[in-house]
């Protein structure tokens, strides 16, 4: 193409970069991905034009603006935190109530087949870790399973299992919420038989204090994660008035959002399991203030504060974006 083409073709483009500057990420990146490729083909055949040096200092304004930007990264994550995330978790804490109920009632599914069938315990933990357990029973050390392993080792472990079960939750929504329920379904039974057993053991109260010291997060936070697989797969059942696709990649959007702001739950649940957990004689007041203060964390923070965030006036935009009182 001749220089001459090149620039009558693109001219109207540049001058609107040039002349309405915007603020917007998405725009913003998709005029500096145009200019990238116009720079890359004015270089190769136009390289000594002056035409190739305007797109340059054209891209070069555009990347200061997103560094600038970078720079800010600390206070959009503020506001990630603070008002967008706890926002999103209100205009979906009905379906959070859902999931919690449904997990809940697979639970007490699992404790009561336990309850009635002996070989339901072994079915669902396995042979291998039952005997390790009652081994353990016998010899005075109910809980040494948490023992076993280097505290650092066990850390990294346990943080990306979690995180892995977690995101494993989240993608099965796709199957229109199918896949998400199946995994919940499976870890409820799991999380009754398991604490079934120690009860049935008379070891119900020290489990408790023991073992939900992390479980607290953990089981919450899997929870959450199931959540979110379910807002992506509604999204696929109810698009609403948009269609299936963009309403898949909004509900896949939102519910990637939760997953990657449980992460660092799951990566401390995974600290305590592997630190504080395996400390059996702790106190039972220092246990016990584990205990309540990640259960009142995690009741704060996806039950009262998403409310009183709303009730201060912020709201969310169709496209997510935060809304704030005064340009209500």
């Amino acid at each position: 193409m001749r220089e001459s083409s090149f620039i009558k073709k693109n001219l109207p483009r540049w001058k609107k970069i040039q002349e309405e500057p915007t603020e917007d990420p998405d725009e913003m990146a998709e005029r500096f991905t145009s200019l990238l490729d116009d720079l890359a083909y004015a270089k190769t055949f136009y390289s000594h034009s002056k035409v190739t040096q305007f797109i340059n200092g054209l891209a070069a304004g555009i990347f200061q603006r997103i560094y600038r930007d970078h720079q800010g990264e600390k206070g959009r994550i503020a506001k990630f935190l603070y008002y967008q995330l706890p926002l999103l978790i209100r205009k979906h804490h009905r379906l959070f109530l859902f999931t919690f109920a449904y997990f809940l009632l697979f639970c007490i599914i699992g404790a009561f087949s336990a309850a009635h069938d002996e070989t339901f315990i072994r079915g669902v933990l396995g042979d291998e870790y039952v005997n390790m357990t009652e081994q353990n029973i016998e010899n005075g050390d109910p809980f040494g399973v948490y023992k076993n392993e280097n505290e650092w080792s066990m850390w990294l472990r346990i943080a990306y299992n979690n995180i892995r079960v977690s995101m494993l939750c989240f993608v099965l929504g796709v199957s229109f919420s199918v896949g998400t329920m199946w995994v919940m379904l499976q870890n409820g039974i799991m999380l009754g038989s398991f604490q079934y057993f120690f009860f049935s053991k008379g070891l119900g109260w020290a489990s408790v204090l023991v073992i939900w010291i992390h479980g607290t997060l953990e089981i919450s936070s899997i929870i959450i994660a199931g959540t979110a697989g379910m807002i992506m797969g509604n999204s696929l059942l109810f698009p609403g008035t948009h269609t299936r696709k963009e309403s898949l990649k909004r509900g896949a959007m939102e519910g990637l959002k939760i997953i990657v702001a449980l992460v660092p739950i799951f990566i401390v649940a995974a600290f305590l399991e592997s630190f504080i957990t395996r400390q059996t004689s702790m106190p039972v007041a220092l246990s016990i203030s584990i205990l309540a203060g990640s259960a009142a964390f995690m009741i704060w923070y996806f039950v009262i504060y998403p409310v009183r965030v709303q009730r201060a006036g912020y709201r969310l935009s169709e496209d997510g974006k935060l809304l704030k009182p005064a340009a209500i």
